[in-house]
């Protein structure tokens, strides 16, 4: 006569109990229903059920606004989800939780995302992994964390290198430039643009025409021409986080023009000449 708990009942009778909260818009009681499940299925060794049970009590805290609650709860259902090897859940787990924290926790969200995309990475899902590590770097620029969106960018574009899609790698160069010369770092922008020559089809095409240009106007301190560079319809119509680096780019020593050594001989002939002139009425006309 040894009675042993049947958790795989009460884990249904929990689940049925937590809808007929949420849909009654009780949702702290749905909530603690949900982890009653989870705490059934952990009895059972259902693993991935559990983990489907705590995400869905952290959607509860969504619901109630409780958002660093909510990502907390999503954050170990993901866990969870790596332990019963299903990556691919566990990785839209973590984007989830980034998505949910975004507007709160701009730092949380940037860890979130980098973690899915090394979940993706380590599954050789690259074309899933850059996106997220994408999302990780335009957070990065928001936050104006510069050092660490240099190094971001520079994993996705490997990334892109890695699967061949070209014509993005020029678009993470004028991203990687942007970042730099904000930095005030004009020789990191420069190796960037170098070390892009190798890429199939960078040489010759407006990305890299244009950047030649940018970083020509940069180092001759002339913001007219950085200006206009920057106001071309290739940057202006980037993301929105690199577009407003392209739109509040200034040159360093205020735009004031380097005069070239041909303009600077000139400037000196032309003040000669003055002198000269100066020099030959000094005494006067008589």
């Amino acid at each position: 006569m040894k009675w042993k708990p049947d958790y795989d009942s009460a884990a249904s009778e929990y689940s049925k109990a937590a809808v007929a909260f949420k849909n009654a818009k009780q949702l702290e009681q749905a909530k603690d229903a949900y982890l009653k499940e989870a705490e059934c299925h952990e009895n059972n060794k259902a693993l991935f059920h559990a983990a489907k049970a705590i995400e869905q009590a952290g959607m509860m805290l969504k619901e109630m606004q409780k958002l660093p609650e909510a990502v907390q709860l999503i954050e170990r259902a993901s866990v969870i989800f790596l332990e019963t090897g299903t990556p691919d859940t566990a990785a839209m787990c973590l984007e989830r939780a980034a998505k949910l924290i975004e507007n709160v926790n701009l730092e949380k969200a940037v860890d979130l995302y980098q973690q899915a995309a090394s979940v993706f990475e380590n599954e050789d899902r690259l074309r899933q992994s850059v996106e997220l590590q994408g999302k990780a770097s335009r957070l990065l620029v928001r936050a104006r964390r510069l050092d660490e969106a240099a190094t971001s960018l520079q994993k996705e574009k490997n990334m892109y290198k890695d699967i061949e899609n070209y014509p993005t790698c020029y678009k993470k160069t004028i991203a990687q430039v942007l970042v730099h010369l904000h930095r005030n770092d004009v020789v990191a922008a420069e190796k960037c643009v170098r070390e892009s020559y190798s890429i199939p089809g960078f040489s010759g095409s407006e990305d890299c025409t244009a950047l030649e240009q940018l970083l020509e106007g940069y180092n001759e301190q002339d913001q007219d021409q950085v200006s206009s560079v920057c106001n071309s319809a290739l940057f202006k119509y980037m993301d929105n986080d690199y577009a407003k680096l392209a739109l509040s780019l200034s040159v360093p020593g205020g735009g004031i023009k380097k005069k070239s050594p041909q303009e600077k001989v000139e400037g000196s002939t032309v003040s000669g000449s003055h002198a000269e002139e100066d020099d030959e009425y000094s005494g006067g006309l008589c």
